[in-house]
């Protein structure tokens, strides 16, 4: 990842053409402890943090602070239609 800083989640790509397939490693330590100093609950963060790693397996990018910011709308909307869709 080219850099030494603690982080919540990790995504593999597969790689597999027209699918969205691979794998996402999630520290609920770290998330845990980001619910803390966001202020937010820890399912809220959570929820995040499993939106932010689809993302990223469907080709997003958060590098830049221009794709960092497009990344934090779709989550918010993500998370939107998700509580939307299970009442939560």
């Amino acid at each position: 990842m080219q850099h030494d800083t603690l982080t919540d989640i990790i995504t593999f790509d597969n790689g597999v053409v027209d699918c969205v397939s691979g794998e996402i490693l999630i520290s609920v330590e770290r998330v845990r402890e980001n619910a803390e100093l966001l202020h937010t609950t820890f399912s809220d963060e959570m929820l995040r943090v499993i939106v932010h790693g689809v993302l990223h397996l469907c080709g997003y990018k958060d590098k830049t602070e221009e794709e960092a910011a497009q990344m934090r709308q779709l989550e918010n909307r993500y998370m939107v239609l998700f509580r939307e869709q299970f009442d939560v």
